[in-house]
């Protein structure tokens, strides 16, 4: 699968100094490899609140959880395939 052929999700919220890293870090590996992202909030869903509330930021490959806390920029690269 080439890499603009997955999907990056980023789990955060407003004010989140690591969601504000990972974001960063996503935005840069996405524009450079062509894949598409999008951001959800998590106080936007009360399931995701509950799962995820103390690992934020989340980062989800193609729907599977891929991080939590930080995200690996060699570990993101590696599961999209670069």
């Amino acid at each position: 699968m080439a890499p603009q052929d997955h999907r990056i999700t980023l789990l955060g919220k407003p004010g989140c100094h690591l969601c504000d890293d990972a974001r960063a870090v996503i935005g840069r590996v996405a524009a450079e490899l062509g894949v598409p992202w999008e951001e959800r909030d998590i106080t936007a869903s009360e399931e995701d609140r509950e799962k995820y509330w103390e690992m934020i930021p989340v980062t989800f490959v193609d729907g599977v959880q891929h991080d939590f806390w930080r995200v690996d920029e060699n570990r993101l690269r590696a599961a999209l395939g670069a």
